[in-house]
């Protein structure tokens, strides 16, 4: 019984965790000067196909090929992950967040970051009810 317990506590924290990054915690920690950086490559063809390479090769592992997260890592197309400016995810890329799991993606080239913001922009948002859900 308390094997069960605790894999269910456990469980949960998980779920807290991917929502508080979800939900947008993280961005109060970003500094006003990174949240008006504003992204090169935003908007460019060429740029949104490149990250869509680099995303594949680097971040869908954790956020599905859709984007829209699993079980443990959350939905890119998350609202708070949109309406998020580009120099604040910028910054979560390069400083990372780990305590919710969220490595540093700073040895990524700099260009190459912008390219997969200006990517996973592209996507869109997704209705909050599906958010969270398993990638497919």
């Amino acid at each position: 019984m308390k094997a069960r317990m605790f894999g269910l506590a456990a469980l949960l924290g998980v779920s807290m965790m991917c929502f508080a990054v979800a939900d947008g915690s993280w961005l109060k920690k970003v500094p006003q000067a990174d949240k008006a950086r504003v992204n090169p490559y935003a908007g460019k063809p060429d740029a949104v196909a490149a990250g869509g390479n680099l995303f594949r090769n680097n971040c869908a592992k954790c956020h599905g090929a859709d984007a829209l997260g699993s079980r443990k890592k959350p939905s890119l197309r998350a609202p708070a992950v949109q309406k998020a400016s580009d120099g604040e995810i910028f910054w979560l890329l390069r400083n990372g967040d780990p305590r919710h799991g969220m490595p540093s993606w700073s040895a990524i080239p700099e260009p190459s970051r912008w390219q997969i913001i200006a990517y996973v922009k592209s996507l869109g948002e997704v209705p909050a009810t599906t958010e969270l859900g398993p990638s497919k």
